[in-house]
């Protein structure tokens, strides 16, 4: 579950105005807000935490869902780029990429409990499957490194053969795959040796690579080929490439796995794949220029969400039959959106007006205008870029 900062007390949603950063490094501890201007993570609500990146390189930690009080200021190296809440314990990891440097901040206790250094810049980490172990992809020199978290240093590395884009961890298997670009395709390597089991060959650039949730397939993108290719596992054999009408730059999957709406720059448009039938459903428009997505299931109706920043609004579909339910004017640049853990609300980042919209699913009935209202805006801080949510 991701969640953003959300209060909702006896009826009605709360916040507090963020005081500003004191100096470079801090982290800002509050329970709803999130922004890029003061490069800060926010720990918030059910344990929320929120990533800016912009000024300074703070981490707000706010507590308490229902309440939005700031509870404490955590300093941590740098700017955050990425952030992980373990799934069941009291941790969340902030990941300052340009300084290869990891954070551990105990949620519980609302502190930074230990860092840790790679020694060369880091650009995304992964947590295993069991919760174990943080997997860190590296550059210059370029490679894989294994964090075990109950010993808090690396164990071991693997060399990479290029310098690598992305990289995703099934599930299931115990297997990485890492794309590489236009350098090399895309590696997978299993987990346990660290040795090299398959390439995803062919004359495509796959800059993203992701596993199906039942681990048996992966999926790689060809950004500027606008291909999707799938794979079996743990064969790495070629199973279907399908043609795309846009960049698969942003992927969204449904909760269950049983869909992939992509997303791509210079497009009107959303893909809808069925990954288990590696077919393309339908593509189909979806706002003005839309990127980031999220699913949300109710047991009345599963909705699509998605952001355009251009015209700064929401538009909802129903996920079932692709149509567009209603529009919502959310704010300056949205990004990225995430659903609270009880599915009630989606939340909605805006970069440039600094704030965060709250949709409230209720809310959403079809009518003739097709539009929706906006259940309340909370100012945040300047451009908030991601976050991440833990329960306690």
């Amino acid at each position: 579950d991701r969640l953003a900062e959300l209060a909702h007390a006896q009826g009605h949603v709360g916040y507090r105005e963020r005081e500003p950063c004191s100096r470079a490094g801090e982290l800002q501890v509050r329970d709803a807000q999130l922004s890029d201007a003061g490069h800060r993570l926010r720990v918030l609500g059910e344990r929320i935490v929120m990533e800016e990146s912009a000024a300074f390189g703070a981490v707000p930690v706010g507590d308490v869902l229902r309440a939005f009080a700031v509870a404490r200021h955590i300093a941590i190296d740098g700017k955050p780029s990425e952030v992980i809440a373990h799934p069941s314990k009291q941790s969340v990891y902030a990941l300052t990429s340009a300084n290869g440097t990891i954070h551990e901040i105990d949620s519980a206790n609302l502190k930074l409990s230990r860092k840790l250094n790679f020694g060369q810049p880091v650009d995304h980490i992964r947590l295993s499957k069991d919760g174990q172990t943080i997997w860190a992809l590296a550059r210059n020199p370029h490679r894989l490194m294994e964090l075990p978290l109950a010993d808090w240093k690396v164990k071991r590395k693997v060399a990479l053969p290029a310098e690598a884009l992305d990289f995703d961890i099934a599930m299931k298997l115990g297997q990485a795959v890492i794309s590489f670009g236009a350098a090399a395709p895309p590696h997978v390597y299993h987990l346990e040796t660290l040795k090299l089991t398959g390439r995803l060959e062919g004359s495509a650039k796959y800059s993203v690579a992701r596993f199906q949730s039942n681990s048996e397939a992966v999926m790689a993108g060809d950004r500027d080929g606008k291909l999707l290719s799938i794979f079996a596992m743990p064969s790495c054999a070629l199973v279907n490439h399908l043609t795309l009408a846009v960049r698969p730059d942003y992927w969204c999957f449904k909760s269950d796995g049983g869909q992939l709406f992509l997303a791509g720059e210079g497009s009107e448009e959303v893909a809808i794949v069925y990954p288990y039938r590696t077919e393309v459903a339908e593509t189909i428009l979806a706002g003005h220029a839309p990127r980031g997505m999220t699913t949300v299931t109710t047991p009345d109706m599963d909705y699509l969400f998605v952001a355009s920043p251009k015209s700064g609004d929401v538009t909802i579909l129903n996920v079932e039959t692709h149509k567009v339910i209603a529009v919502v004017a959310v704010g300056k640049n949205p990004g990225f959106l995430m659903p609270t853990p009880d599915n009630e609300f989606v939340l909605v980042l805006n970069q440039d007006s600094g704030d965060m919209a709250v949709i409230r699913i209720k809310s959403i009935i079809k009518n003739r205008s097709k539009s929706a209202p906006l259940f309340t805006m909370i100012p945040v801080g300047s451009k908030p870029v991601a976050a991440a949510v833990q329960s306690v």
